[in-house]
């Protein structure tokens, strides 16, 4: 678990499809759909059949999407936020 200054540890929440669906304004089969060009990141499992999102990814692919980036810096953005669930 990652740790700030202070020695408290970092809390990134996990989010669940309809809240995602909220906060990017995509529907279920956009999210989805998005995925499989690689212009979102893939769900975590967090038991059973229930999926989430790391709320950081979804504030970073929403930034980058405020700021104009373009698809292939969105899917470069993505490479990156999932390759960094490994490091944790």
């Amino acid at each position: 678990m990652a740790m700030t200054s202070a020695n408290l540890p970092v809390i990134n929440p996990l989010l669940r499809r309809p809240i995602i669906e909220q906060v990017t304004g995509d529907s279920r089969s956009t999210i989805y759909r998005k995925i499989g060009k690689g212009l979102f990141t893939k769900p975590v499992q967090i038991g059973g059949d229930r999926v989430a999102w790391p709320q950081n990814e979804i504030v970073a692919i929403n930034a980058a999407r405020i700021a104009g980036k373009s698809d292939a810096e969105i899917m470069a953005l993505v490479i990156e936020l999932e390759a960094a669930r490994i490091n944790l």
